[in-house]
């Protein structure tokens, strides 16, 4: 890779504040506020406003929703091609 041209790629903790969820990664976000974290270090932290802990589809309360119905009442008022 050619030096000077990429961003900082170092430890970042994303912090859902919804959720009460932060978790350590690697990353090239920047942020100018700090935590420290469990093993006593300070990190840049960035808040986010969805995650793992608090998106429907991870958590198991997205909605399903009725197609087979919706197909029907279109053939019904549109007629099937067949």
């Amino acid at each position: 890779m050619k030096p000077g041209i990429h961003p900082a790629y170092g430890p970042v903790v994303f912090r859902d504040k919804a959720a009460d969820f932060a978790f350590l990664t690697r990353s090239t976000a920047t942020s100018d506020r700090t935590v420290e974290w469990e093993d006593g270090r300070t990190y840049p932290v960035v808040d986010v406003e969805i995650s793992s802990r608090s998106h429907p589809f991870y958590t198991g309360t997205a909605r399903v929703l009725d197609t087979a119905g919706r197909v029907e009442r279109f053939q019904r008022r549109y007629g099937s091609t067949r």
